[in-house]
């Protein structure tokens, strides 16, 4: 059973995408997950950023509530820490106050990756992230596509996806991530005080799947560039899911809080079982199964 695919201009042995911000701040952290297809870095900027205050993490019932804050020791030291990786591909995520951080950030990385994603999605950064203005992703987008000659993916949030997802085509992206975690809160009702130190986080896991699915089957009907789906997977099922409702590839964040370092290895080996159940040859095959 082929596992082979590709998002736009990059191939992968398999669609199991380590997603950024998951034990992807150092490169012998990276380099546990070999069975991934591809794997996203943490996301950098220009410059260091310290990010939140503790706590940033709480587990809830079904899932992970985060507020990080985009902590990062900026482009040229992180380049540093990636030099010489060993996983099969590497995509590295960055952000920008604007088109022109945007673009000097890319030209730096791209020495060292096989792909750019430019996150426009983390719920809880301001203006960086899902702050950036709808109206100025094309120009920015099209700003990294002429600074470097690797493969540009944009990550967006589940709001406004459509729109800001066109406006990504439109400016010459070669894919599009989505989602990224949901906007979210808890409140300790001990003391009457939010949990997290930013107040406002990003709900990942399981409960967010049927979010993610909805935005890739929808956004499959609304631009012509492939998309890469990510949002609560942790079985080989989750996976079929998201490439039936149009995804090319898949990303995978919290299951691996769920289910350990291994998780790749065992849903590229769940996968090639159900294709073979279900007679499929291809895992491309797969793909846009539910729009038929």
């Amino acid at each position: 059973m082929c596992l082979e695919t590709s998002v736009g201009p990059l191939k992968m042995k398999n669609p199991l995408m380590l997603a950024s911000g998951v034990l992807d701040m150092t490169r012998g952290s990276m380099e546990r997950f070999r069975e991934a297809g591809a794997i996203v870095t943490k996301s950098v900027g220009m410059g260091e950023r310290k990010g939140y205050g503790n706590p940033s993490v709480v587990e809830l019932e079904h899932g992970l509530l985060n507020a990080m804050g985009l902590p990062n020791p900026g482009v040229d030291e992180y380049l540093k820490e990636i030099e010489g990786i060993d996983v099969q591909k590497i995509v590295g995520s960055i952000f920008g106050k604007d088109e022109h951080e945007f673009a000097r950030v890319a030209k730096k990385i791209e020495v060292a990756v096989d792909a750019i994603e430019m996150n426009m999605s983390c719920p809880h950064a301001g203006s960086y992230g899902a702050g950036f203005p709808t109206d100025k992703i094309s120009d920015a987008v099209s700003a990294v596509k002429e600074s470097v000659n690797i493969p540009v993916f944009v990550k967006l949030g589940m709001e406004n996806i459509g729109r800001r997802a066109r406006a990504a085509e439109e400016g010459g992206a070669d894919a599009i991530v989505a989602i990224n975690t949901v906007r979210a809160m808890s409140i300790d009702i001990e003391t009457a005080v939010p949990i997290l130190s930013n107040k406002v986080g990003g709900y990942s896991g399981p409960a967010i799947k049927p979010i993610g699915v909805r935005c890739v089957y929808e956004l499959s009907e609304e631009v012509d560039i492939p998309i890469i789906g990510v949002g609560g997977i942790t079985t080989a099922e989750d996976v079929i899911e998201y490439m039936m409702a149009g995804a090319s590839a898949v990303q995978i964040g919290t299951g691996v809080y769920y289910r350990g370092e291994k998780i790749f290895e065992e849903i590229s080996k769940e996968l090639r079982e159900w294709l073979e159940a279900h007679e499929y040859g291809r895992i491309k095959d797969v793909i846009g199964a539910a729009r038929a």
